[in-house]
């Protein structure tokens, strides 16, 4: 391709995702865009709340900073087909300018309690200040209150005409950035905006006895929503076709952009998804439970460890592979793990420095082999 047209090409791409979304800046005051939220225009997904992750300390740096006068960064919100908006960055602002006011709401739409105030640097007396009290001494005085509230901030508007993919990236965009989430938990929330319904019947399969008993995941890998993330790669990679390292490469985003396919076509597809998994992981359960997903010691002769995704990728989606299809497998699984693990092969560091995607393409392959009658 000659460099002129090399130009032109990446303009016309530039030019092509522009057009697919539109967007709009407007300036408002905090008081406004609290009132939003308060008449039902402005929506903070409450399935949203449970990322909300600044301590006091950092919600009360955000109230110094708007008494001090110092700018607010911007808030992204996309704008609905009925004219609302939705919240697509700023959670943590939003939430923080809210639960100060004694306005924000959890899941169940009951009012949160309201913040009270850490001193500061620049405002140690912030310390012990509310919204509303029945001491004036540990309340905020009405100017105060109103520099709070007439402090504006700019809202850019992504327009209801742009393209929902646009939106999607947008929001995937905007909420990795310094992020502190890990990759499931920014992928929940980019499922929550596609079809709330289908991540919390995520969750469900997630917290599923059938399921966390084979798994056998810590209680920090559950907090950062672990368990999530593994049946989100059972649903997508169990039966698929192709498993070239080529079509796994960067696997986040592999999953983020298939999590949104099946979340688009859900509910549609939960009924053959939850059968093929169900039976999946009773099988697995019957068959030796979460010592089939830990590393059998050839040695010591006794399953060891804790949960392994090479377990995972090998046994789970192969039973999953041969139920999705009709094909029968090997019921006495703890044989079957303990021959794998005595593979010569399978000694020593097997997956030292293999990527994610090299290692699926290798080991869900050869799963489907081992666990097939």
């Amino acid at each position: 391709m000659s460099e002129t047209k090399a130009v032109e090409t990446l303009e016309m791409q530039i030019a092509d995702r522009r057009r697919e979304i539109s967007t709009e800046r407007y300036s408002m005051s905090i008081g406004e865009l609290c009132n939003l939220y308060t008449e039902g225009e402005l929506t903070v997904h409450p399935e949203f709340q449970r990322f909300f992750r600044w301590d006091d300390s950092q919600k009360s740096r955000l109230i110094e900073s708007i008494l001090l006068g110092i700018p607010l960064p911007p808030i992204f919100v996309a704008q609905t087909d009925q004219g609302g908006w939705d919240l697509v960055d700023g959670l943590q602002r939003v939430s923080t300018l809210l639960q100060l006011q004694g306005l924000l709401r959890d899941e169940k739409g009951r009012l949160r309690k309201p913040l009270v105030l850490q001193g500061t640097k620049y405002l140690p007396a912030l310390e012990g200040r509310v919204w509303e009290s029945q001491d004036d001494a540990f309340t905020l005085t009405k100017a105060q209150k109103l520099d709070v509230r007439r402090a504006r901030i700019d809202v850019q508007i992504i327009q209801r005409q742009s393209s929902s993919d646009a939106k999607y990236d947008l929001f995937q965009r905007l909420n990795s950035y310094g992020s502190q989430l890990t990759p499931q938990e920014l992928r929940s929330c980019l499922l929550v905006a596609v079809n709330p319904a289908f991540l919390a019947w995520i969750e469900s399969l997630a917290s599923s006895a059938l399921f966390s008993d084979c798994v056998g995941l810590s209680e920090r890998l559950i907090r950062e929503q672990y368990d999530v993330e593994l049946v989100l790669r059972f649903l997508v990679l169990h039966n698929r076709a192709k498993l070239r390292m080529a079509d796994l490469r960067n696997f986040t985003q592999v999953l983020d952009d298939e999590s949104v396919d099946l979340a688009r076509a859900f509910p549609g597809n939960k009924e053959e998804l939850e059968d093929v998994f169900t039976r999946t992981f009773r099988a697995i359960l019957a068959g030796g439970g979460e010592n089939v997903f830990r590393k059998f010691d050839t040695k010591k002769k006794v399953f060891a460890g804790s949960f392994l995704n090479t377990s995972f990728e090998v046994f789970g989606m192969g039973i999953g592979y041969c139920m999705a299809n009709d094909i029968p497998f090997k019921v006495d699984l703890l044989r079957v793990v303990e021959e794998f693990w005595s593979r010569p092969e399978m000694a020593g560091g097997f997956a030292t420095g293999l990527s994610t995607e090299t290692r699926m393409a290798r080991y869900i392959p050869l799963g489907r082999e081992v666990v097939t009658s």
